[in-house]
């Protein structure tokens, strides 16, 4: 487990069999090294995070205020709910305790055990 395998977003990748197959790049894969461009990335959270430098959005000093961000997590469905979650689990523990949790997950996504 790494913290690569956590999306811009919050997303766990780490559970991911076509991730883990090397079959999907993920949103990070590819840009550190130069094999991929980010100027031709179409999800502007990536493009923000990557370019920032940041490890994924939590690590945003404009995470609270950002519209991108927000826009994201507001969407209507459960796992957008869940990635803003993971993100926020992530801001208050680090990225060892969520990495910890993560890997007892089967989807990209969730619980805290709290």
């Amino acid at each position: 487990m790494t913290v690569g395998e956590i999306g811009c977003c919050g997303a766990y990748c780490g559970t991911c069999r076509v991730y883990r197959e090397h079959l999907c790049k993920g949103c990070k894969i590819g840009y550190e090294n130069g094999d991929r461009e980010i100027a031709k990335a179409k999800c502007k959270m990536k493009v923000c995070c990557i370019t920032k430098g940041l490890r994924s959005c939590a690590d945003c000093s404009d995470y609270s205020a950002c519209n991108i961000l927000n826009g994201f997590y507001d969407k209507n469905a459960y796992k957008y709910r869940k990635y803003k979650e993971a993100s926020d689990f992530i801001r208050a523990s680090g990225y060892d305790a969520f990495l910890e949790v993560a890997d007892t997950w089967k989807n990209a996504y969730g619980n805290y055990g709290r």
